[in-house]
C-alpha cells in the first residue's frame, strides 16, 4: 500500500512522516530541494492540477492537508479530483475543529466546503478535526510571558504528536475508518492561565484586536492574522471548551496532557 503525504514540511505532516517510516510513503513537494530528508518524493503543486497527474500515480491512500488560507478549498478540490482520476482508494483529510457552514471563523467555513466535497466524491474518506495545538502555546511565550487572546476561557488543546499518531494509525489501515469524522482534543480543557503555569510563565491577556495587531507587526500575513483574531474571539466565548474520547477510542490510550507536553518541551 502506497501512502502520499501532502503538507510534508508542516508541523503535523512532518511528524506524521516519522510515524510512518515502516510504510511505503511518498511526500508531495513542489520543490525537491525542500523535500523531507530520507523520504521518497512526488513532485506536484496542489495549486496546479496538471502537476498532480503523475504525482498521484500508484497511490492507494492520500493524506490531505492544505495550508490555512483562502486558497485551501481550491487546493483540496484539485487533490480530490486527482485522487479520483488516479483511483486512490481512500483519502484521510485533516480539517479543523468545529468546521461547519455556521462556524465562527472563515477557516472553519472553508473547511466545511472541502469536507463536504470529499464526502461526496465517491472515494472512501476519513476526516480528522483536531483542536488547537499545544505547540502554539510554546510559540506564544516570550521572556516568561504567555501572550494570548482567549480570555479566561478553556480550550481542549492537543499535542501535534498525538494528531500524527492518530493519523498514522488510520492511514495504515483505513478501511475500518471509512466514512468517519473524528474530533481530536486533549484529555481536558485548560485555560491560558493553566498553560502559563505549566511552562513557568505568566499569562498576559490580549484582546483579539490587540492579538491581530501583534501578529501583523510580527510579519504574519494579514489573512492568517485575521484568522487568529477570529479564533481568539470564538475561544474567548467558550467555543473551544470541549473534549472528546475519539483519540482514546481509536488508539487505546489517553492523549497527552498539557503538563506532560510542557515537561517534555521546556
Amino acid at each position: 500500500m502506497t501512502i502520499l503525504i501532502t503538507g510534508a514540511n508542516g508541523n503535523v505532516s512532518s511528524t506524521l512522516l516519522r510515524s510512518l517510516d515502516s510504510q511505503d510513503v511518498r511526500a508531495l513537494v513542489r520543490d525537491p530541494a525542500k523535500a523531507p530528508e530520507g523520504v521518497p518524493v512526488a513532485i506536484g503543486d496542489l495549486d496546479d492540477p496538471a502537476s498532480l497527474t503523475s504525482a498521484f500515480e500508484g497511490v492507494d491512500v492520500l493524506w490531505l492537508l492544505t495550508a490555512m488560507g483562502p486558497q485551501a478549498p481550491h487546493q483540496s478540490m484539485n487533490a480530490v479530483w486527482a485522487a479520483k482520476q488516479a483511483r486512490v482508494e481512500h483519502v484521510v483529510r485533516m480539517s479543523a475543529i468545529g468546521a461547519a457552514y455556521d462556524a465562527p471563523t472563515r477557516n472553519g467555513r472553508l473547511h466545511a466546503l472541502s469536507d463536504a466535497e470529499l464526502a461526496g466524491s465517491g472515494i472512501d474518506w476519513t476526516i480528522i478535526k483536531p483542536a488547537s495545538f499545544m505547540q502554539n502555546m510554546i510559540g506564544a511565550v516570550n521572556d516568561g510571558v504567555l501572550y494570548g487572546a482567549n480570555g479566561d476561557a478553556r480550550v481542549g488543546l492537543i499535542d501535534v504528536g498525538d494528531i500524527a499518531e492518530f493519523a498514522a494509525h488510520v492511514l495504515a489501515d483505513p478501511a475500518p475508518h471509512a466514512g468517519r469524522t473524528y474530533t481530536l482534543t486533549g484529555p481536558a480543557s485548560i485555560s491560558l492561565h493553566d498553560a502559563a503555569a505549566e511552562v513557568g510563565a505568566t499569562y498576559h491577556p490580549l484582546t483579539p484586536e490587540q492579538a491581530y495587531e501583534a501578529m501583523v507587526q510580527g510579519g504574519l500575513d494579514e489573512w492568517l492574522a485575521s484568522m487568529g483574531a477570529e479564533y481568539a474571539a470564538a475561544f474567548s466565548a467558550g467555543w473551544g471548551d470541549l473534549t472528546t474520547t475519539d483519540f482514546a477510542d481509536v488508539i487505546g490510550r489517553q492523549p497527552r496532557t498539557f503538563a506532560e507536553f510542557a515537561c517534555d518541551s521546556m
